[in-house]
């Protein structure tokens, strides 16, 4: 894979992860609107399905291999419920520890679980050996986040609306 492309992917990377925390506080903050943060997800699983299904038509793809599929072991399915797991966490947590920390958090947890799956080969990823710049790395991240942990509480002051994107944390129908 040339530089280029590495670049490429690596800021596509880096737009995906301006997304978390921007999806994560969008639908706290419909969640709150909504009344609950489970009808934020459902809402969110909801637009994830109708803007997938005319993207795959206007891709013109042909339909799914369902045989193959269902040969696979059932753990591969998983990867559905980690979906609505993500988002479920976005909602509930993000809230409360905001952006940077939330993201600090699930960075951690990335960069834990990739060395994992890395080593092992798990989960369909090709094996990528534990060295001492990748472990240097994940600790870097880890002590990050101990370092984001660290911020005295009386330093965060409740969130206020933001008129581009909507209304306050503190509207009425908030619940604790």
């Amino acid at each position: 894979m040339g530089w280029l492309v590495q670049i490429g992917m690596l800021l596509a990377a880096a737009a995906v992860g301006v997304a978390v925390p921007l999806q994560a506080g969008l639908n706290g903050q419909l969640g709150r609107a909504l009344g609950h943060p489970m009808w934020a997800v459902l809402a969110s699983i909801t637009v994830t399905f109708l803007i997938t299904l005319p993207t795959i038509a206007s891709l013109r793809l042909p339909p799914p291999h369902l045989g193959s599929a269902a040969a696979q072991p059932l753990w591969v399915w998983f990867g559905g419920f980690l979906g609505i797991f993500i988002v479920i966490g976005g909602v509930l947590i993000a809230p409360r520890l905001g952006a940077a920390r939330f993201v600090a958090s699930v960075v951690a947890g990335q960069m834990l679980a990739s060395l994992i799956l890395d080593r092992f080969a798990l989960a369909g990823y090709p094996a990528r050996p534990l060295t001492v710049w990748r472990l240097a790395g994940a600790l870097l991240v880890v002590v990050g986040v101990i370092a984001m942990q660290m911020a005295p509480s009386s330093a965060e002051r409740p969130a206020s609306g933001n008129a581009a994107i909507g209304t306050s944390h503190n509207s009425p129908r908030t619940r604790p």
